[in-house]
């Protein structure tokens, strides 16, 4: 099986972090070996990246450590903040800016996804996708 993970921590602010992810993303998905990734599973995997890590700071603590692990014809994206509050369906705010796209895309574009307590507290939200 040919697997891959790579985790990376930070603490910055919001607009570096969440570059900061698509960049590690981006650079653990060309290091795969073959089968590469399809270009528009690429960019799904960055999306979803982006959608769960501007979810960890914008409700979860400011904080978070991504995870990505690669299986046969699957990506796995884990992002874990100190909240033990999980995402929630909301009608997305059209007009006043406050956001409500994000999680339904995630579900929309994931095979599956989860969201597991962490024993030392906050959880760990993740997402499968095809590769």
């Amino acid at each position: 099986m040919d697997t891959m993970c790579v985790d990376a921590t930070t603490i910055r602010s919001a607009t570096s972090t969440v570059a900061d992810a698509r960049e590690s993303a981006r650079g653990f998905l060309e290091a795969l070996r073959r089968p590469a990734v399809a270009p528009d599973a690429a960019d799904t995997v960055i999306l979803v990246v982006s959608e769960l890590v501007t979810n960890a700071l914008r409700h979860g603590g400011g904080t978070w450590t991504l995870r990505l692990t690669a299986h046969p014809g699957l990506v796995e994206v884990a992002v874990d903040d100190p909240s033990p509050q999980a995402p929630r369906m909301r009608t997305p705010d059209l007009n006043g800016g406050t956001g409500g796209f994000g999680w339904p895309m995630v579900n929309r574009l994931a095979r599956t996804t989860a969201v597991t307590p962490r024993p030392s507290g906050g959880k760990t939200v993740s997402a499968l996708l095809a590769r």
